[in-house]
């Protein structure tokens, strides 16, 4: 399923600091909720999981696949917790999965797609862009309906 949040803004470039730019870009997007107060020990949302998950990992490692084992343990928590976050990103479009070899197995890793954050922001925009034209479509029907009671008085 497809979840992206979509609000009204002005873009960052005038901003500088990567931080910020991250923070603000995945509030903006809905992975990080408005206001989020980690609970763990992290101090602040750029210790927290999935802050690091996505920058420390995905974004300052673009062409490596992660297994959910490794991220776990070089973040210090719970399989469940970096999937909740994984799946946050995937339903999204921005990840995609590969083949990588931990401990001597193949396993399943993810990465930003193409190791590129720009082309898979194209995936997403193109749902944007169908998960709108459904709308668009809904709306008319919706309106017909309307007009059709209208007019029948049923």
């Amino acid at each position: 399923m497809f979840e992206l949040n979509v609000v009204s803004n002005t873009p960052l470039g005038a901003m500088t600091n990567i931080d910020t730019v991250a923070e603000t870009f995945l509030t903006q997007i809905g992975y990080i909720p408005k206001g989020y107060d980690p609970k763990t020990d992290a101090d602040g949302v750029r210790e927290s999981v999935p802050y690091r998950l996505f920058m420390d990992f995905f974004m300052r490692n673009t062409m490596k696949a992660w297994t959910v084992d490794e991220l776990a343990a070089l973040m210090r928590t719970t399989k469940p917790t970096v999937y909740r976050h994984i799946n946050k990103l995937k339903s999204m479009d921005i990840l995609e999965s590969a083949d990588v070899e931990f401990d001597g197995q193949m396993r399943k890793g993810y990465r930003i797609r193409y190791g590129d954050l720009r082309k898979a922001w194209a995936f997403t925009e193109a749902n944007v862009n169908m998960a709108m034209e459904n709308y668009k479509k809904t709306v008319a029907h919706f309106q017909a309906l309307v007009e059709k009671e209208r007019e029948t008085g049923v």
